[in-house]
């Protein structure tokens, strides 16, 4: 075989499915995102409405699933795509709204754009997602496809050149492609940062012929679902970038580690491993070569420590997920005893996109030492929830406040959680860090899998700090003394600030500890669990200090330092809203006729606070917990 004969393969592969998809391109599409976010948010309600309404008015329009487009804020979505108009993007969708876009647009030639978010392709009418401010900051590339693609027919990742990488690749040696991966310099997108070509190269050298490709899916930090998207949305980009892998190494089987909480994302790559074998781009003989590889699908059970390299591998051969000490590394010693490489899902996903643009291509992005691009699901008190991918380099307030669109209400910005629950706590003086794996370690935090959680003046960082301690002690496997019991007693000491039983001895002995757990644990999840911790300290400490000096907690959230008081002349005597919202009956009418809380019955429940009208305002927070001021009279 020559040496064009996978390109010439491929090139066929490519024009059939141009054709294909050229087809139904000709026609009117209306492409609902049915990832996990749209579901939750009713989208396969919206995709039933839209059919029901075409097949009454009869008429010719295919409705189709795609992944998630990253602005999950404006779920359930739909893009809606007529010969004729550029592609428009509709969002927050509801059964009217399908009825009027039905009507309007698809029935007639009213795109309806008032309700419209934007258009998918640059016109003459309306703006597109780049014309956001967000898209001066965006620079989509292993999220290009997103919801823009039929996730379950392969012809449509061909048509976008889909696996033209890999048949660049097999024309050309092994070693060819393992040096262009080193060359790129690209870093482990799973958190670590380690560069992707010294490990395929490690594994390469240790002179054993049978070699593993396993792809970390674990995703299980709070927040975060980048790679749940990536597979549920583009799964042939990942399965391709494995197989770049499998080529450069010389391994013949690889596995989808990807946890069974993720249902719809193991659907989609089953389907998706089913039909690259179809195509000869799986399997034996991979398009046309001696180059045989094949993937399958693990389940894990949902434990977070699996998501260490160790563990994970020690669970897939059905032992405990307890992590080991390295020496030696999986890519010496991984899977059944063999050499493995094995990397998270963004990190599969540049591969082809590097191998099919080229190593200058990729560098420009980002910065010298971080190029390529970061993926982040922003979560938390910020306008703008969803997916974003920004280059390298871009500052933390740049992507809250201009891609993320900033705080709801223009609340006043306290602090951000970068890496996940063993990520750092940085507040606003370090929003102008760039976002690299270098600069947000110098600052405290780590770039871990890429969850971003935003809080307001109302989170308390001092239960913040505990929530994700809460987290990661649970999650720990318990193998070590210092995660085991370090953890724990750690927790424990939170709980006493946040119950104002704190003592000045407390912070020291917290710092401390935090800092022996993590110099003294086994794996990663340990090393890392006291960021929380020891960046809340660093940034927030006068927060803690208030907890423990001064018995109150600042951001009114502790409810053993807070309590419920109402304003008698704000209260109405004709209102008794709040004595219905209250579950223990500790509000009572007095004599005058005005609402007192008993505060021993009081649960804290917060239901009183948010039933008072608006126009009363009556029912406050107090901190710390003292008599109101005409009680102490009284007192007194």
């Amino acid at each position: 075989m020559s040496d064009q004969g996978p390109q010439k393969l491929y090139q066929a592969l490519k024009e059939k499915a141009v054709s294909l998809t050229g087809e139904k391109k000709e026609k009117t599409r209306v492409m609902i995102g049915t990832a996990t976010c749209g579901v939750a948010a009713g989208a396969l309600k919206i995709k039933d409405y839209f059919e029901n309404e075409i097949k009454s008015k009869g008429l010719e329009a295919e409705v189709v699933e795609v992944g998630c487009i990253g602005h999950c804020y404006a779920e359930p979505m739909a893009v809606i795509d007529k010969p004729g108009f550029p592609p428009i993007c509709y969002g927050y969708l509801d059964d009217g709204l399908v009825h009027r876009l039905v009507e309007d647009f698809l029935a007639g030639d009213d795109p309806s754009y008032e309700y419209a978010l934007a258009a998918l392709e640059r016109n003459d009418v309306f703006p597109t997602f780049e014309d956001f401010p967000r898209g001066v900051y965006e620079h989509k590339l292993i999220l290009k496809n997103c919801g823009y693609i039929d996730f379950r027919d392969i012809n449509s990742y061909l048509a976008e050149d889909g696996y033209a990488g890999l048949a660049r690749a097999l024309t050309g040696k092994p070693g060819e492609l393992l040096e262009e991966i080193k060359a790129a310099n690209l870093r482990g997108r799973g958190g670590a940062g380690f560069p992707a070509g010294l490990k395929w190269e490690a594994s390469l050298k240790s002179g054993v012929e049978e070699k593993y490709v396993i792809c970390n899916a674990d995703e299980g930090d709070p927040g975060a679902f980048m790679d749940r998207s990536i597979l549920e949305s583009d799964p042939h980009l990942v399965i391709e970038g494995m197989i770049l892998c499998a080529y450069a190494i010389g391994a013949g089987k690889g596995y989808l580690y990807i946890r069974a909480e993720y249902p719809r994302a193991v659907g989609h790559v089953r389907e998706a491993i089913d039909q690259a074998r179809e195509k000869g781009l799986l399997g034996e003989s991979i398009l046309g070569t001696d180059f045989s590889f094949d993937l399958e699908i693990f389940q894990g059970s949902g434990a977070f420590v699996c998501g260490e390299a160790t563990a994970l591998v020690n669970s897939m051969e059905g032992n405990m997920g307890l992590p080991l000490s390295r020496p030696p590394r999986l890519a010496a010693k991984g899977f059944r005893g063999k050499p493995t490489v094995l990397n998270n899902v963004k990190t599969f996903a540049y591969v082809p996109l590097i191998v099919k643009n080229g190593v200058d291509w990729f560098k420009e992005i980002g910065t010298p030492d971080n190029p390529g691009t970061a993926v982040f699901s922003l979560v938390g008190k910020i306008n703008n929830t969803g997916l974003v991918e920004v280059p390298m380099g871009t500052t933390l307030r740049q992507l809250i406040y201009d891609v993320g669109d900033g705080l709801p209400k223009d609340k006043p910005f306290k602090a951000v959680q970068i890496g996940g629950p063993s990520g750092g706590c940085l507040p606003e003086s370090e929003l102008d860090v760039p976002i690299d794996f270098d600069s947000l370690h110098e600052a405290g935090a780590i770039m871990g899998s890429g969850g971003l959680v935003v809080m307001d003046e109302n989170d308390c960082m001092v239960s913040v700090a505990r929530y994700f301690l809460e987290f990661t002690q649970h999650e720990s496997c318990g193998k070590c003394t210092f995660c085991r019991l370090g953890t724990k007693h750690m927790l424990d000491i939170l709980t006493g600030i946040t119950e104002g039983r704190g003592d000045s001895n407390t912070l020291d002995l917290l710092e401390e500890l935090a800092e022996d757990v993590r110099d003294g644990s086994l794996c990663n999840l340990g090393k890392t669990a006291p960021n929380p911790i020891l960046t809340t300290l660093k940034y927030f400490r006068d927060e803690y200090k208030a907890h423990i000096e001064e018995g109150r907690c600042p951001a009114l959230v502790c409810r053993d330092l807070i309590l419920y008081y109402i304003e008698p002349p704000r209260c109405s005597k004709l209102c008794n809203v709040c004595v219905g919202s209250c579950p223990t009956e500790a509000i009572f009418t007095r004599e005058d006729g005005l609402k007192e809380i008993d505060q021993e019955k009081c649960v804290k429940c917060d239901n009183c606070l948010k039933a008072c009208p608006a126009e009363y305002d009556a029912v406050v927070k107090l901190s710390p917990p003292v008599l109101p001021p005409e009680k102490e009279k009284k007192a007194k």
